[in-house]
């Protein structure tokens, strides 16, 4: 009985230092964008997720992985950029989690961007890219 506690608990404690926090897959999918690597940006997405892009030459609504790669690799011309990010919070239960953080992005021009993330089972399933030309990043 003692025994298969601890290998509960072993097995438990390795699969729970396996997965990166929902802030840190955040932070990967932000630096991916900044890099222009569309192929890793999109290994970050469920089937069938959904991106607002809300303001700029982008604005639209997304739904799909091959329309989201689409803008993807629009955007990613823009690459390589800067990337700063500000104020992440990330909100957890067990039907998955949401990551906000305020971000700038810096090549040609400075793009803020109020950034929402929906996860579950460790997969993008929703995305709000809100562009701020006033949001406070720092």
């Amino acid at each position: 009985m003692f025994k298969r506690i601890l290998t509960t608990t072993a097995l438990f404690a390795l699969s729970t230092a396996a997965m990166a926090a929902p802030s840190d897959d955040a932070n990967a999918h932000f630096k991916a964008i900044a890099a222009g690597n569309v192929d890793q940006i999109m290994q970050d997405y469920a089937d069938n997720p959904s991106l607002q892009w809300v303001g700029g030459p982008l604005n639209g609504a997304y739904a799909g992985n091959d329309k989201i790669k689409e803008v993807w690799s629009k955007f990613s011309k823009n690459a390589p950029l800067e990337v700063s990010v500000s104020k992440v919070e990330e909100s957890t239960n067990p039907g998955g989690s949401t990551v906000t953080a305020n971000l700038e992005f810096k090549g040609k021009a400075t793009i803020k961007v109020r950034y929402v993330l929906v996860y579950r089972d460790g997969k993008v399933v929703n995305e709000v890219w809100q562009i701020d030309p006033k949001l406070a990043v720092y």
